[in-house]
């Protein structure tokens, strides 16, 4: 198994599709705490999922339980918490949430999230949580 991670900053949505097609990518889960911001342009809630669908054949699903919460990302856009700091504090608030995921819904699918990069966004951490929960999973950061 693949779990695939994307985020759209710094993408054209040519670039971005593109790369989601390339992959294979059958479902995209939105992991954003604010999937409705002005800023995400091609990539705000309701048009990327119609984007998905028509361009892609791509479902989508908002799947806030793996978004941090606003305390916590607050904290560290704020610069009042580390990158170190946040990420135990995420890894802590998903085991926590005692989310119910089924490893069948994750198959093709890719987790998205704002940041241009993996290495300090919380996509990259759900990704991990996951690979632990079902095993032999595997991540590719698009």
């Amino acid at each position: 198994m693949t779990i695939y991670t994307i985020g759209f900053t710094k993408k054209t949505a040519e670039q971005f599709f593109t790369k989601l097609q390339t992959n294979k990518v059958k479902k995209l889960f939105d992991i954003r705490l604010n999937n409705k911001s002005q800023l995400a342009g091609f990539a705000k809630g309701h048009d990327l999922e119609y984007f998905l669908k028509v361009i892609c054949g791509i479902g989508y699903v908002y799947l806030q339980d793996l978004a941090p919460t606003d305390e916590i990302l607050d904290a560290y856009q704020g610069k009042k918490m580390t990158w170190d700091e946040y990420e135990v504090k995420f890894k802590q608030l998903l085991k926590d949430r005692k989310l119910n995921l089924k490893k069948s819904d994750f198959e093709d699918a890719c987790l998205l999230c704002s940041e241009p990069t993996a290495e300090k966004c919380h996509r990259r951490l759900a990704a991990e949580h996951l690979a632990e929960l079902f095993g032999d999973a595997k991540i590719v950061h698009l």
